[in-house]
Formats: structure tokens, sequence, C-alpha cells
């Protein structure tokens, strides 16, 4: 990019709202992934017709087009593999409406999930979806990479929520899909193309969210397990017994090694366990699904099980659950953090056999997740200096994502493509299904400036 396509880019946003400095630019070299690639130029739009402008000028001038987020990605989505333009979407961050009536809130995509959270509590509202990383995490992003989260077994992820778009398409032209209202037939669903589209298709500069009662009451559990494959059973009964839980975590006997290392947990001789929650809008209905919860547990061998008796001893729980990924990333100086899907009924073969995997090429590592919707983390450490743990590292998760697809899987359930797992599309996605994303990349983005190198596009 040469200085006077800079200039014209400076001159549609301000230069108050760009930066070409060089610790700005190894900044969003990178996101949350093991992926890095530097950007020439990053600038902070305020408006849809900002970014219309760049977006014009860069078809005009053929440079590629980044949008970001906070940055958390685990994929390398936001990573600017062809060097370019970052449109860091963080100063668009308003909430323009809450309408309770309407059970929805309109808001730009710069939004951390944590604040748009504060914003509902006073009415008594929630958005379901609960990324890891909701405390840094924008809206945007999770739009761009359908993101789930904990809470997914009974609330389910983004796409559930996202009515309506503001998109700028890669040619310019300014696009809204969908609204406030809570049910249609009319046409294409063009929102839905949007969501999990992780930036290749459109920027979103304004997203309409459809938003749920906070429950009254929750119940929160801890049960312990002989073996992996016990709790996956557990998994697989919970969810036959016709309850829904709210949430429904499994960790192995790695993580629970390391946990009990931490001082976080006590228990001794177990190789898995299962964090479970249920909620309701009334503490009977609550307290009813965890009994029904605790029956499957107690039929699958459960060696131990700890009832929350308060909302106190539910957030110590949970944050036992929510320190495993930072604590695991300790034992070696590079990690490599997958999340892979299958059908509930997969789960107990997924799990034994992720583990069957990774313990024969040798490397430390952790399993957790989100069993309640079939969806597990396996986390490998390794040293990334070493050539030959990287080579060994690549073999390892093409025989994970692999064994999951062949399991009726997805590579990803909650995480995105991005760079890590496009070499791996088609092993889930097969060739028609691949001309047809490729044609519609092509249609909206044929000079393809918008996060080039991405989702095997």
């Amino acid at each position: 990019m040469d200085e006077s396509i800079k200039k014209k880019i400076i001159d549609i946003v301000g230069e108050e709202n760009s930066t070409d400095s060089l610790i700005d630019l190894i900044s969003y070299s990178y996101d949350a992934s093991d992926h890095s690639s530097r950007p020439e130029l990053a600038i902070w739009p305020k408006s849809a017709s900002e970014i219309s402008r760049v977006l014009m000028l860069a078809n005009e001038e053929g440079f590629p087009v980044i949008p970001r987020g906070a940055g958390t990605g685990l994929a390398g989505g936001a990573v600017p593999l062809k060097g370019g333009l970052v449109i860091d979407l963080c100063r668009m961050n308003r909430i323009k409406e809450i309408r309770i009536q309407d059970r929805g809130v309109v808001l730009e995509p710069g939004v951390v999930y944590a604040d748009l959270q504060k914003a509902l509590e006073p009415y008594g509202y929630f958005f379901p979806p609960d990324p890891a990383s909701g405390n840094a995490c924008t809206i945007g992003g999770n739009v761009a990479t359908n993101a789930g989260g904990l809470r997914g077994a009974k609330y389910g992820v983004t796409r559930d929520y996202v009515q309506g778009l503001e998109v700028v398409l890669p040619d310019g032209r300014i696009m809204k899909t969908g609204g406030a209202f809570l049910k249609s037939s009319s046409g294409y669903d063009l929102t839905r193309l949007f969501v999990g589209s992780e930036g290749t298709l459109g920027i979103i500069t304004e997203i309409t969210l459809r938003i749920h009662p906070m429950p009254l009451s929750s119940k929160t559990a801890i049960g312990f397990f002989p073996s992996l494959r016990d709790a996956g059973n557990a998994v697989a009964e919970v969810i036959k017994s016709g309850i829904i839980p709210s949430a429904l975590e499994i960790l192995d006997e790695n993580t629970i090694l390391i946990l009990k290392n931490e001082g976080l947990i006590e228990e001794q001789g177990s190789r898995a366990m299962i964090l479970a929650e249920t909620d309701a809008y009334t503490k009977e209905e609550a307290e009813f699904q965890m009994e029904r919860l605790l029956v499957a547990f107690r039929h699958n061998q459960a060696t131990g099980i700890r009832v929350a008796s308060s909302k106190e001893e539910a957030d110590e729980i949970w944050n036992v659950r929510k320190s495993v990924s930072s604590l695991s990333a300790r034992i070696r100086p590079n990690n490599v953090s997958e999340d892979v899907s299958v059908p509930i009924s997969m789960v107990p073969e997924l799990l034994t056999g992720i583990s069957e995997i990774i313990n024969r090429y040798g490397f430390p590592f952790v399993i957790f997740g989100h069993a309640g919707d079939g969806n597990l983390h396996p986390k490998i450490m390794f040293d990334g200096s070493d050539p030959e743990e990287r080579k060994k590292l690549k073999s390892a998760v093409h025989d994970i994502f692999e064994l999951a697809c062949k399991k009726g899987g997805t590579l990803t359930g909650e995480h995105g493509i991005g760079i890590a797992k496009a070499p791996y599309m088609e092993l889930e996605h097969q060739g028609v299904s691949m001309d047809v994303m490729r044609s519609i990349k092509r249609l909206l983005d044929p000079n393809n400036i918008l996060n080039p190198g991405k989702m095997a596009l």
C-alpha cells in the first residue's frame, strides 16, 4: 500500500482515527490464535458511510481490508494474512435502543459483550450466549464468528438471536437485512448468511438482537466420574431424560489434575468431572431439573457429587471452570485450542477418541468443553520453536478433525474457521458445498478484498 492510498483512507476517517505506527501495527498483527501477519494501516471508523467509502476505494486500488473486533478469536480470523488495512470497529460502540416491549436491542458492533449485559440487567433481561471472553469480546465479533459459550445447551448460539443487520458490502453498498420482528418468511434469509461469515462477505455496522428475560432461580452442581466414557454417558442420559440444563460442562483427568495442583478442587482419583447448571423462573422447577440430572449422574457411576447451596458457592464453581484455559496454557510455551462438535450421542466416543489421539503423539493436553451441546475443546500444549513438535501437532489436529467429521460432527462449534481450520474444510464439506460458498464469495466480493485467505474461500 503506497503513501497516496494511505492518504486517501486517512482523508475519509481523519488523521486522529488512523495509525501506521509500528507498535500499533504489531498489535494488529495477531489475535488470540497462534497466527500473525502485520497490516500496513489501521483505522477506527465512526460510521457505516465512512466504511462504505473505504471499501469503494479498496475495490478501486485492490488492497485487502480486514474487519476486527477485540481480537479474542482463536482461529486467526482477524489476522491480516495479506497485509493491507485493518478496520477496528471498537469506536462504533453505542447501544442505540433497548426495546423491552419488542424483546430486542439495537447496537453497533463495537459494544463489548459484558457492557451489553450490564445495560440489560436493570430491565431483568439478558443476551443468552455466554462466550468465555465475554469481558473483552465485542458483539460484532460474536456475530461474525457465530459465537457460542457455556450456556449453549439450553440457549443456543449467537445466530439464534440475530434478527437484523446493517452490512456494508465489499463494493461499498450499505444493506439492511431482517428487522425487529420476531418472525418472517420473506425472501432469502440474508441475515443468517452474514452470521458466521467471519468478515469475508461484508462489514457489519449495526445489529438487532433478540433478548431474553433473566431466569429467577438456578442450581449448580459438580459430579466426578471414574472415566471419560462414564461422564460422556452421563451427558447423553441427562439429555435423553427430557430436561434441558442451562450448562453441562465436562473436564477431563488432566484438567482435574491442574485444578487440584492449584488448590481449586480436592477430589481424589477421578478421571472426569461435569459441571451442571439448571435454571428456571421458579426455585421448584430449577431444583426439580437438578434432581433429575443428578439421577443420571448416579446411574453412570458418579463417585462424588457437590451441589452449591448458595450463589457464592455457585460462583466459586464457575470460577473453577473459567480458570481452566489460562491455567493449562502455562504448561508449554505455546498451545492450540480446538472446538470440534458432534451429535450429543457421539460425545462419549469423541472424548475417548481425542484422548487416544493426543496421547499417541505424546503432547500434554486437557479436554474440556460444552458437552451439553456436543462441543468439546481439546487444548494441546507444545513448543512452537521445535519444528518436530509443530509437525506432530499438525498431524494430531488433523486426526482430531477427521475423527469429529467421521462421527457426524463439525470442525468448529464456535471459534470459527479463520486461518487455523481452513486447510481442513473439505473433511467436513463436500465439493458442491465448497463450490456454493466460493460462488457466494465471488458474487459479493469479486476482487477478494474482504478478509482474504480465510475459510478456504
